[in-house]
């Protein structure tokens, strides 16, 4: 039969390991919680880039050759 001091000791060491995981749970929530606010604000982001940009005036067709930087 084990010692009650080994039972003890190991009871103390199981409770240290189960408060560091609690800890690390508790900050890969609040990794995931920042991670889908900024999934959220991207997918707004490109939900804004992919409305045509008509520079004010409705209907009016983009020419993609326009939008070529000046480069080419």
């Amino acid at each position: 039969m084990e010692n009650p001091h080994d039972i003890e000791q190991r009871l103390t060491d199981l409770e240290i390991k189960a408060t560091f995981t609690e800890d690390l749970l508790e900050q890969l929530d609040q990794v995931i919680v920042r991670q889908q606010q900024q999934i959220d604000l991207l997918i707004r982001e490109i939900g804004h880039l992919r409305q045509p940009a008509t520079d004010g005036q409705p209907g009016a067709a983009r020419n993609l050759r326009d939008e070529l930087p000046p480069h080419y």
